[in-house]
């Protein structure tokens, strides 16, 4: 990958320049002044969060220049979105928004097969619904259509989704007109499945708990961290991060109730 030259915004990131702390908060600062050269300087001087990114997906696509462009779009979602106020240093926030812009591409680029099983099930189920609207004049629940299928609701819930279009992590399914709620925001990593009400009070019950906690239950549950990596990576005990993450998620519970 050192040797491998791309040509993106006719910059050779073969030669990279890379930019101190002092002269990224300067650049943030014009660049939120509105200064659109500083967010040039800023995406120039940070394709090396990309390159270093990349080699953990080395293999995964036959041109690494397409995987580089995608990177970079991240990488400006990072800068568009990074708060100075964050208590965390710029890489630590864009590099999971880079992994997440790659894997998005992936993902949506590479061919899903669901197996005729849950095709069939997924019909089943359909017809079942139908049956069931017309009887009760309302729409079934998961539930109501696996009992008349003596199946599990989790098993209906996967056959009907699998008859749905994929979509990006990042399709909007909410906005009130001020925060905008993502797919992502809602993936979870247990198999309940929550309102939107509710997902709309988690979101602004995490927007009220400390920055830090709020940063650590979001790199815990959404991009996958152990406490030991994230206690590395902002340099505080394995200890800390924990107690963090316990009073972090007792608040969100009381803020939701």
């Amino acid at each position: 990958m050192a040797k491998h030259k791309v040509e993106i915004v006719n910059v050779n990131t073969a030669n990279i320049k890379v930019l101190t702390l002092e002269r990224m908060l300067e650049l943030f600062d014009r660049y939120h002044s509105g200064d659109m050269t500083a967010k040039d300087e800023l995406i120039k001087g940070n394709l090396k969060l990309v390159l270093s990114v990349l080699k953990s997906f080395s293999g995964r696509v036959d041109n690494m220049d397409d995987l580089f462009q995608v990177g970079v779009i991240g990488l400006i979602k990072a800068i568009d979105n990074f708060d100075l106020n964050h208590e965390v240093k710029f890489s630590t926030y864009a590099v999971p928004m880079i992994i997440g812009e790659i894997k998005r591409y992936l993902r949506d680029n590479s061919s899903l097969r669901v197996s005729r099983s849950i095709k069939d099930l997924a019909y089943k189920a359909l017809k079942i619904k139908d049956e069931l609207t017309f009887l009760n004049n309302r729409e079934p629940t998961a539930l109501e259509i696996a009992k008349r299928l003596n199946m599990s609701e989790w098993d209906v819930i996967q056959a009907l989704n699998s008859l749905k279009d994929t979509v990006s992590m990042f399709e909007p399914i909410y906005n009130d007109g001020g925060d905008v709620i993502y797919l992502s925001d809602q993936l979870s990593n247990d198999d309940e499945i929550y309102d939107l009400e509710t997902r709309i009070s988690l979101k602004d019950a995490l927007n009220k708990i400390k920055e830090k906690e709020k940063y650590i239950i979001l790199q815990r549950y959404l991009i996958g961290k152990t406490q030991t990596e994230l206690a590395e990576e902002i340099g505080i005990s394995q200890a800390q991060i924990s107690r963090l993450e316990k009073n972090g998620l007792a608040k969100i519970k009381k803020l939701i109730k």
